[in-house]
């Protein structure tokens, strides 16, 4: 995916909102998604400024040509994993075709508009059927966890020769403003187990791809091509139950993670990142370099994604009183240490098969600052409160609490873009008797 003509800066659109400075969704961006409105089957959608072009109703209104009709059915489906295993030459021209409609002075424009509909009337779903999620853990801040007076942490053996990964739950991932209950677990130490619902619920600020065209079983895919298999982007907060992950987690977490994974709703393509990509970052000068087969030259010059993140927090009163959320963390892409491409190929390299809309994550992006740091555990540690401005303070997150992560892509000569919210409010335990 190189930068062309759908990249241009200069770009405007005739939704107004489009054009608003601070849209995550300018005709730059153009993010697939699924949604729907009250009594309304979900269904494709394309997100511009605020509002959805339904691919539905536009593929109704003959707005595209019979050689993008096939593309813009899938477009319009109510799961997009047709879309997303598409040749991405025909992804390209989609794309070229949606900018064309929606960019000012349009001829269509009157055929279009009717085929809007404002962002803030629907309800998205989540964009595909996810077979399987796979949550890494490449950022080295956040393994070594060296927060407050703990002694500093270690990075595995491994952690530099390739990307530390475990094969998470997809049957409890989300889209964003989906009810997040607090889990029942067990919980304990050596003095014996306790169960109940957790009391140290957490967020991890995670960004994550959803795989395209799949490889067959027993292929391996070469870092080369890895990006090819690459569809999209969105955000991704893996709640987790910390007392749970401590008792648990001998070989891996499992009930500390498997309740609810939560995503933004829009994926951003590949294509709409390409003025985005940066060199990998820097290693430290005694860490070792990758093996062959996830390291050249092509991708170390571009494998990185200039994108910044944060988590916001707002309690229930805080929303009651309309206020500004508090932000928990402030990072970016660079505080990891393997690329997507890096991760693609190595969950490939024994022969496993990726699948269209399986899910891949970073794992938690926290930087070595405090303010940078992706979770409650790192930034509070379980012993020092965070202070909110109002005076209140966490140490894990309350029932009531709303937490919600944003991303933006921005380089200098370029039009920032985003991924719309992923966001969820803690609720109390189900009511649960042995």
């Amino acid at each position: 995916m190189t930068i062309n003509a759908t990249h241009d800066p200069s770009l405007k659109s005739w939704v107004a909102s489009a054009n608003d400075a601070d849209t995550d969704f300018p005709i730059q961006n153009l993010p697939h998604g699924v949604f729907s409105r009250p009594g309304e089957a979900p269904r494709g959608g394309v997100a511009i400024g605020d509002q959805i072009l339904d691919m539905a109703a536009a593929v109704a209104a003959g707005l595209f040509d019979a050689d993008l009709e096939g593309i813009a059915n899938a477009a319009a489906a109510s799961t997009l994993n047709g879309l997303m295993a598409s040749d991405p030459a025909a992804l390209s021209a989609l794309r070229t075709r949606l900018q064309a409609l929606l960019t000012l002075g349009a001829t269509e424009q009157d055929a279009v508009t009717r085929c809007l509909v404002a962002a803030a009337d629907a309800q998205m779903h989540l964009p595909a059927a996810i077979g399987a999620f796979t949550d890494y853990m490449t950022s080295a801040p956040h393994i070594a966890a060296a927060r407050h007076d703990r002694p500093e942490g270690k990075l595995p053996p491994c952690f530099w020769s390739l990307p530390i990964a475990y094969n998470s739950r997809a049957s409890s991932v989300v889209a964003s403003d989906h009810v997040v209950e607090r889990p029942l677990g067990q919980s304990g130490s050596d003095a014996g187990a306790v169960f109940g619902p957790t009391r140290a619920m957490d967020y991890e600020l995670e960004f994550a791809c959803f795989i395209g065209r799949g490889n067959a079983l027993g292929r391996p895919i070469r870092l080369a091509d890895a990006r090819d298999h690459i569809f999209g982007y969105c955000l991704l907060n893996d709640w987790s139950a910390r007392d749970v992950q401590r008792w648990e987690s001998v070989l891996g977490p499992f009930q500390a993670k498997a309740f609810r994974t939560t995503i933004s709703p829009w994926v951003v393509t590949a294509e709409a990142l390409a003025p985005f990509r940066e060199p990998m970052p820097a290693r430290p000068a005694d860490a070792p370099q990758p093996p062959p087969h996830l390291t050249n030259a092509t991708h170390d010059a571009d494998g990185g994604l200039a994108i910044r993140f944060r988590a916001e927090l707002r309690t229930a009163a805080m929303r009651a009183r309309g206020e500004a959320p508090a932000v928990l963390s402030d990072t970016c892409f660079a505080n990891g240490s393997w690329s997507f491409e890096q991760m693609v190929a190595h969950h490939a390299i024994g022969g496993c098969n990726l699948q269209t809309g399986d899910l891949v994550s970073s794992g938690t992006l926290s930087g070595v600052a405090l303010s940078s740091a992706g979770c409650l555990a790192e930034i509070t540690a379980g012993r020092f409160p965070v202070a909110l401005p109002d005076g209140d303070k966490r140490l894990w997150l309350e029932d009531g609490d709303e937490l919600t992560l944003r991303g933006r892509a921005e380089r200098v000569g370029f039009t920032p873009i985003g991924f719309g919210a992923c966001r969820g409010v803690v609720s109390p335990a189900v009511d649960f008797q042995p």
